[in-house]
């Protein structure tokens, strides 16, 4: 194989590779990758430093060689050698794998927008694969949606159509409804399934209005047998969108054709929607997904954590479920911290140590066990706008006011949340507390806040440490 074979061949390996395991690992692992010899029936490759050769050899070696027998399909065995020299810029036959992974996301979102254009959905790279219903832990909270979900995938058109699930963010949702679509896909191969969400949905609407090309798209998602709709939530006001989703409804469901949506909230309560599109929600069943029990949790970071072939010591996994909050992108998170501080530090999770990094990352004193926070009785919005302003270190008055500043807006959106989602009060009360804003101001504010919780941990367990403090 020559020089040019060589360098496509390591391209077309690190291109599955960014497909095939989690952004985080490649990032942390793969740094510069190069090829010393490909012989009869061995691929031998150089890696940067010895850590990236323990671990890529350890965690790595099974989809790597998969990928190159894919390729190279009498290849027997792989193998990884350190080079010193890897950087050095007369090695031609080294690849920069972050350079080459942000081109291939860079390339890959571009080709995600020419996908709105397209009526090849199969194509369509938005599901995770690793998300099965093997793999989902079921508790007695989540047990009718997730028959509701395997009944749909053995017999789509014919059982639950459409199925409206709802809950709390972080609760599963997304691991159901992406685990229907894979064994839609793997059962039903010559059918049109589609996974979007309310965002990427109305992008798309948005883009072909533009782009003058709606009729496309109208076309191409009529002609699918199952629609899959996550988060609809996030369709809030978005008139003209709602309204084509209304239309793209009915032909599919006067079509049998399979409908399954997902929301924060039952469709009765997503009061930001057009009614007669949450009427269209309501048609069939409509099921929740509630918080997972101590046990449950416990189960699901056993469960993780084997995934990710490394052993947590019972005390520590009982210590982290008891204490933990009750969704699973907390327990992703406590893991990872913990694989981390393993990996990188030989540091193994103790009860001391898991509580010592938690509360550095603004968890409260409950983990160190005796010292629990003080719960109080919250009696009244002021009383929570207080600990809020306190907490953030901000003046109330600042809070309240209609000041845009990032440094205020945060804890203004933290205190609307909390009081909307945790006090139940109404959009229109908090409104009249908050400068007499209007509730779609309110709403927008809240919605606002939850995606941003989606992506900064840092803050949502800051809102965990205000909700342990007030006591909700």
């Amino acid at each position: 194989m020559d020089k040019t074979s060589e360098i496509l061949f390591l391209k077309n390996v690190i291109k599955e590779l960014v497909e095939k395991i989690r952004k985080t690992d490649f990032l942390t692992y793969f740094k510069k990758l190069s090829i010393v010899s490909i012989d009869e029936n061995t691929v031998v490759f150089w890696v940067i430093s010895s850590f990236a050769k323990d671990n890529i050899s350890h965690k790595f070696y099974s989809d790597i060689k998969q990928i190159v027998i894919g390729i190279i399909p009498w290849i027997m065995a792989i193998d990884f050698v350190v080079d010193s020299n890897i950087d050095n810029p007369s090695n031609h036959k080294s690849i920069d794998c972050l350079k080459e992974y942000r081109d291939l996301t860079t390339k890959k979102k571009k080709e995600d927008i020419e996908d709105s254009n397209s009526l090849d959905w199969n194509e369509l790279k938005t599901v995770n694969d690793k998300y099965k219903f093997d793999n989902f832990i079921v508790w007695p909270s989540n047990q009718l949606p997730f028959s509701a979900c395997e009944a749909v995938s053995r017999k789509p058109w014919s059982a639950y159509n459409p199925l409206f699930i709802y809950g709390n963010v972080w609760l599963g949702k997304t691991h159901l409804l992406q685990a229907t679509w894979n064994a839609i896909k793997a059962k039903f191969k010559d059918k049109k399934v589609i996974y979007t969400t309310a965002d990427r949905f109305a992008n798309d609407y948005i883009t072909n209005v533009k782009k003058r090309t709606i009729e496309k798209m109208k076309e191409k998602y009529r002609s699918i047998d199952v629609l899959v709709i996550d988060d609809v939530q996030f369709l809030s006001w978005k008139e003209q969108t709602q309204q084509e989703l209304y239309n793209i409804f009915n032909i599919l469901y006067e079509s049998n054709k399979q409908i399954i949506l997902s929301g924060d909230r039952p469709p009765r309560e997503l009061t930001e929607l057009e009614p007669r599109l949450k009427s269209r929600f309501e048609w069939w069943i409509i099921v929740d997904i509630s918080k997972p029990d101590f046990e449950t949790r416990l189960a699901i970071l056993q469960e993780k954590s084997r995934a990710r072939e490394f052993i947590i010591p019972q005390e520590v996994a009982e210590f982290i479920a008891y204490n933990s909050g009750s969704n699973i992108r907390e327990l992703e998170w406590i893991l990872n911290q913990i694989i981390a501080e393993y990996e990188l530090h030989n540091i193994p999770p103790t009860i001391e140590n898991v509580a010592a990094r938690l509360n550095k990352h603004s968890i409260t004193d409950k983990l160190l066990g005796n010292n629990k926070v003080k719960k109080m009785a919250i009696k009244s919005y002021d009383e929570l706008i207080d600990v809020v302003s306190e907490h953030f270190a901000i003046n109330k008055k600042d809070i309240l006011s209609e000041d845009r500043r990032k440094e205020n807006m945060i804890p203004r959106q933290v205190a609307m949340y909390l009081l909307k989602n945790y006090l139940n009060y109404t959009l229109e009360r908090i409104g009249n507390i908050f400068s007499w804003r209007n509730h779609s101001a309110v709403l927008y504010s809240c919605r606002k806040l939850e995606q941003i919780l989606k992506k900064d941990q840092k803050l949502f367990y800051e809102i965990n440490v205000l909700r342990d403090k007030l006591g909700i």
